[in-house]
């Protein structure tokens, strides 16, 4: 009578084990490692063991999953990109008067790139590759578009309270934004090996974060 006790216990741990299996979760763990992995090896130097060994999982699972490391590879960008422009949604400049809403726009990206060094790493790796991965990914233009209609709505809205000036092209104004935070965090180690200073350290920052956002705010405020 002891064996259909020890199977039921058997059975018992089975299902238990597959209820606290959650394959997004898996997926979740998967892409937050990666991400690391790709961001300071890139996808060369990148080993899908180390990714298997650190999510506690099988290479065969990664496959499964992302179909190859150039798959993985597409998803973590895929899913950087994504995590910026669902944040910025999630400001509401629309709601906000156009000034304030352009330096709480600036502001978000300065912070963002100061905090997300992976992000960075990842976007100039990519852009060694020449955005070859990128433009596979077939949401990647429309997701990114959301951050120029966020623009051309702030633009659009200054320029009719007289705030803004009437010529300049949302997209311009989203690279001179995305230069400037990009940059000092991107170039840090040659800028601070040429002048002695590195633009990320913590003394820096809320200097760096000021002037960012005052060059912005001037150069889109109407003369006058």
């Amino acid at each position: 009578m002891a064996r259909p006790a020890a199977s039921a216990e058997s059975n018992d741990a089975q299902s238990e084990s597959r209820r606290k299996y959650d394959p997004e979760q898996t997926k979740r763990n998967i892409l937050e490692v990666a991400t690391a992995e790709f961001s300071a090896m890139g996808l060369a130097g990148a080993r899908v063991d180390q990714i298997a060994e650190r999510t506690h999982t099988t290479k065969r699972m990664l496959y499964y999953y992302f179909g190859s490391k150039e798959g993985l590879y597409e998803a973590v960008l895929d899913k950087v990109y994504a995590d910026i422009r669902a944040l910025e949604q999630d400001l509401h400049i629309d709601e906000l008067d156009p000034e304030e809403g352009l330096k709480r726009l600036v502001e978000f990206t300065f912070d963002y790139h100061d905090r997300h060094r992976d992000f960075v790493r990842l976007v100039t790796i990519e852009n060694i590759h020449g955005a070859k991965y990128l433009e596979r990914l077939k949401t990647f233009r429309s997701r990114n578009a959301s951050v120029i209609r966020t623009i051309e709505d702030l633009l659009a809205r200054g320029v009719s309270t007289g705030a803004f000036r009437d010529d300049i092209d949302p997209i311009d104004l989203h690279l001179l934004i995305s230069s400037m935070c990009f940059h000092r965090v991107s170039n840090r180690h040659t800028f601070g090996a040429a002048f002695g200073r590195d633009p990320s350290h913590p003394r820096l920052r809320a200097r760096h974060r000021e002037m960012v956002v005052d060059a912005v705010v001037r150069f889109a405020r109407k003369a006058g």
